[in-house]
């Protein structure tokens, strides 16, 4: 048995020797790092310096933005670290200092994709009463509310884990999580599981049934609505839905990976896995948005027309 006092660091377990490809997949992940980071910087840029662009649905998108490169920064540099190391450690601060940041940005990202639902909600819905009912101010309480309440939900289980006692210090995993940290504990987690159970139930089930609700009410003025309806909620809520539905399908596998026994997956499927929704939704996002919305696909080609000039 391994006292907490006695580790003051973790093993990341999953890890293993790739010898010389090490550099190549450094080199990979360095890019797919870079890609992150300019699209999404030039994303909030075209957002940010187009006065057509300053509308509800964009500022969230900027929001979006700017969370997926603090998740983003929050593991990559680390993992870059990491590849080119030969030895796979943590310390405990640092390691919940980054369960600390990431599911931050989890939070923030769902809340935010929970958010933009309501505002598709009201502009396909309520379009006469949209730019009423979603003002400026709305936004930015809307925004300020969803990072404080993740900030202070993730603030609470990270303590109630930090104050565990630790039996061992080996994390299967190329990152630290939370429910990583609870699995080495020797002490009591009942109250870790009732905080989990309500969170869960208040920061999951109803944002998903609110989802759910909106998209229903949508659906159903466009059954109802004109030609010109269907068109503008397919062109603004495809982006929306099909970000939803990539961030669900990351945090499920990471889900799956961590409940479930994997032994027979292999390690670099594992890892992929695990990294899903830290690497697939910040690369996905800006693409499926920058492709998808006329008003951005507008602003590009005015760009551009202008550098050609």
């Amino acid at each position: 048995m391994l006292n907490s006092t006695l580790a003051p660091y973790l093993i990341l377990g999953a890890y293993f020797d790739t010898k010389q490809l090490k550099y190549l997949l450094f080199l990979i992940v360095l890019c797919m790092y870079i890609l992150i980071v300019g699209s999404n910087v030039l994303l909030s840029a075209v957002i940010g310096f187009s006065r057509s662009l300053h509308e509800p649905m964009y500022v969230f998108l900027c929001a979006l933005c700017a969370n997926q490169l603090f998740g983003s920064t929050s593991l990559f540099p680390f993992l870059l670290l990491q590849i080119l190391s030969d030895v796979h450690t943590i310390s405990v601060p640092f390691c919940f200092l980054q369960v600390y940041c990431l599911h931050t940005y989890l939070s923030v990202e769902f809340f935010n994709l929970t958010i933009m639902s309501y505002d598709r909600y009201l502009a396909i819905c309520h379009p006469l009463q949209y730019h009423s009912l979603m003002t400026v101010r709305k936004v930015a309480a809307l925004i300020v509310a969803e990072c404080v309440t993740a900030c202070i939900g993730v603030s609470i289980f990270t303590s109630m884990s930090f104050s565990l006692q630790r039996c061992r210090n080996v994390i299967d995993k190329v990152f630290c999580n939370n429910y990583s940290i609870v699995q080495l504990t020797c002490s009591d987690t009942t109250g870790n599981n009732i905080y989990g159970l309500v969170s869960t139930v208040v920061g999951v089930v109803c944002p998903v049934s609110f989802i759910f609700y909106t998209y229903m009410k949508i659906l159903k003025v466009c059954y109802y609505g004109t030609k010109q309806t269907q068109q503008k909620a397919v062109s603004t809520c495809t982006p929306h839905l099909a970000s939803i539905i990539n961030f669900f399908f990351g945090v499920c596998f990471d889900i799956l990976q961590s409940r479930f026994n994997t032994n027979h997956v292999p390690n670099i499927v594992k890892i992929f896995l695990s990294l899903y929704f830290l690497t697939c939704q910040p690369l996905f996002n800006p693409v499926m948005y920058g492709l998808n919305l006329s008003k951005i696909q507008q602003t590009w080609k005015r760009l551009f027309s202008v550098q050609r000039r």
